[in-house]
């Protein structure tokens, strides 16, 4: 049972890692998971099995939601931004209960006191989250019609970047590579591959393969990276970290909201986005509890 529910985690985390403003890392927060996905990554070479039993769920989820999703996001939110943009407002916020339940144990554990610095920390990385978004924008897509050695070498780059900001609790990856104009192309990259795969198209399997590769092994490096310093933070810091997590989290509603900018009120999708915001936090609330 555990290894499914892992799955469909895992699903709702690479669906969260595709929505710019919508950070992976916050999801895993929220689903209860963050812990095990970390010290599973650090671990990997000290005690592979365990970490791997960890692992493997939670990455099919992702995998299956990353290339789900990508196939959907541009046309919920053309065609339904105020109630694609509450859905996952309210996936976000039905994992709050968990994260403060989380910061209270740690506190417990010394004072049991929010200090000076907690408040500090949150509001610090509140506002980060919200100068994020504000920098977000639509970004410019790059041409990856043409790839040589420097592109597989920048693509790499930028799968390490984009997966330092995925791990990270309310960075959000998908808005980073927005910033530097890959985001488009990217999701146009992994559409097109699974179409060629679908069509059995090797030229456009061998350009996805091109593209795609140096890109997910840059992820996947970054991830690991990135994981050291999330365990070193967690271990020394905890109640610090819970904080500051919980302002980037409360930041992201804005952080959707900004980047589906201005929409056409309707009132049927409007009542419509507010029954979906209940049912994501629910949902999450209950697969994040069910740990």
């Amino acid at each position: 049972m555990r290894y499914v529910m892992d799955i469909i985690r895992g699903v709702l985390i690479g669906i969260a890692n595709v929505i710019p403003g919508v950070s992976g890392g916050t999801m895993a927060v929220s689903l209860g998971v963050y812990d095990r996905l970390i010290s599973s990554l650090t671990g990997l070479f000290k005690n592979w099995k365990k970490s791997l039993s960890t692992l493997v769920p939670l990455i099919l989820g992702m995998a299956l939601g990353i290339v789900g999703f990508a196939f959907l996001i541009e046309y919920l939110f053309a065609k339904f931004p105020l109630a694609t943009a509450l859905t996952f407002i309210g996936l976000i916020l039905g994992g709050l209960p968990i994260l403060v339940k989380s910061l209270k144990k740690e506190l417990d554990k010394k004072e049991g006191k929010i200090k000076a610095g907690h408040i500090v920390a949150f509001l610090a990385l509140f506002a980060f989250g919200i100068v994020m978004s504000l920098l977000g924008g639509e970004g410019t897509a790059v041409n990856l019609a043409q790839v040589n050695f420097a592109g597989i070498l920048l693509l790499f780059v930028m799968g390490i970047i984009a997966s330092a900001t995925m791990v990270i609790p309310g960075v959000s990856g998908s808005m980073v590579l927005m910033i530097l104009g890959y985001y488009n192309s990217i999701i146009g990259e992994i559409t097109a591959f699974i179409s060629a795969l679908k069509e059995f198209d090797m030229a456009g399997l061998w350009h996805g393969v091109m593209v795609l590769m140096p890109f997910g092994i840059g992820v996947l490096i970054g991830i690991f990276l990135i994981a050291k310093l999330i365990e070193f933070l967690f271990e020394r810091y905890a109640a610090l970290t819970y904080s500051a997590i919980l302002g980037l989290i409360i930041s992201s509603p804005f952080a959707i909201f900004i980047n589906i900018g201005a929409v056409q009120l309707r009132i049927v999708e409007l009542l419509i986005g507010v029954i979906l915001l209940a049912a994501g936090g629910i949902l999450t609330w209950k697969v994040g509890d069910e740990r």
